[in-house]
């Protein structure tokens, strides 16, 4: 543990800290702490599932007394407040911290800079913003959920490099390759919940699981859209562990007898038509402290959600093969833009290979 570096390395430590709490600490964020002194790292932390120390405290114990005059490199503003746990300005102030390195302001409206004016008040010099964008991106669930009560909603799909989600006879597996399979997998293991509407369920019967990469926690919740309830209930994933919210509007009492029966809940989403309605669905998984959603497919789903704007990002992976057929499913239905100035944009766009696809990542221009 006791090895110099740069001050961006210390911070790039307390980054790389908090990516190991990804997916285990909703709906508290994930944070990364390092304590150097003398130039050496004599503690380390991250955030702990809900209830267990912070990311803070956890390095305040692991430097012990060699935290009295050494400096901290936290990913997160320390909370200033009592919650599950005492607040961590108390723990820094009272350890003997002398300064400390904040990557991001908390954007929780009942913190706004308070953890920082309460350690200035103790006389510790804090120095804002090293690492910021990294830090930011790895809070942007949390800061979505804190400020508005909405889950973060990441649209994800693959598709053909001529833009198809299946041929025109529905086979879709697989477009994309192994490597972005165990992609797919990876983002299900960081987020609460993964969605897919009825038509992918019925076409695929998938499990909506985390099995190509580490489960830091519990499965994520399963979500379908379904309006008439129409998912059966020897679905594949009905037999999975964790919980399967089944979202509907009008549907016999039977069939939601027999989902009911077979483990999954049955939520009433009625809005104006006979769609679900989706606002009022994230809304309500919101109020449950889901804080992320990753969204699957298919066409029709994704398609209402950019319609609706309710789409925070986008991840879409693109396979160097062409399958053509105008009866192909494109990735995006809905009623799309009539113009290209209506076209949505996306910003903050990063590409990277993975096993000969393409992954694009971007964030829709509101």
């Amino acid at each position: 543990m006791a090895t110099q570096h740069s001050s961006e390395d210390y911070m790039r430590r307390a980054i790389a800290l908090a990516r190991q709490a990804v997916g285990s600490v909703s709906p508290n964020p994930p944070v990364g702490a390092v304590i150097v002194r003398d130039g050496l790292i004599v503690g380390e932390g991250f955030t702990q599932p809900p209830g267990g120390p912070h990311a803070e405290v956890q390095a305040l114990a692991a430097a012990g007394n060699a935290a009295h005059s050494a400096e901290m490199y936290v990913t997160l503003e320390p909370c200033p407040r009592q919650g599950r746990t005492p607040p961590c300005t108390q723990a820094i102030i009272g350890a003997g911290i002398k300064r400390v390195h904040v990557a991001a302001l908390d954007p929780n409206p009942t913190t706004d800079g308070r953890g920082v004016t309460a350690l200035q008040d103790a006389q510790i010099s804090v120095v804002i913003g090293e690492g910021s964008e990294e830090a930011l991106l790895l809070i942007e669930a949390f800061a979505k959920h804190v400020t508005s009560g909405m889950p973060f909603v990441t649209a994800k799909f693959a598709t053909s490099l001529d833009g198809k989600i299946a041929t025109q006879a529905g086979d879709s597996k697989w477009i994309s390759g192994p490597e972005a399979r165990e992609l797919a997998h990876e983002l299900r293991a960081s987020v609460d919940a993964v969605m897919v509407g009825i038509g992918t369920a019925l076409a695929d019967n998938p499990q909506l699981t985390v099995r190509d990469s580490p489960l830091r926690n519990a499965q994520p919740t399963r979500v379908i859209v379904d309006s008439s309830a129409r998912l059966p209930k020897d679905a594949a994933m009905l037999s999975e562990n964790g919980n399967t919210i089944v979202a509907v509007v009008s549907a016999d009492k039977a069939r939601i007898t027999a989902l009911r029966s077979a483990g999954a809940e049955v939520l009433n989403m009625s809005g104006k038509g006979k769609t679900v309605d989706l606002r009022k669905l994230f809304q309500t998984l919101g109020e449950r402290d889901i804080t992320s959603v990753l969204v699957e497919g298919g066409s029709i789903l994704l398609g209402s959600l950019f319609d609706q704007g309710l789409v925070d990002k986008v991840i879409g992976v693109v396979a160097p093969v062409i399958i053509g057929g105008h009866k192909a499913k494109g990735a995006i239905g809905g009623q799309g833009a009539q113009s290209m100035l209506e076209a949505l944009r996306l910003s903050r766009v990063t590409y990277h290979e993975i096993g000969g696809d393409m992954v694009v990542t971007g964030y829709p221009e509101r």
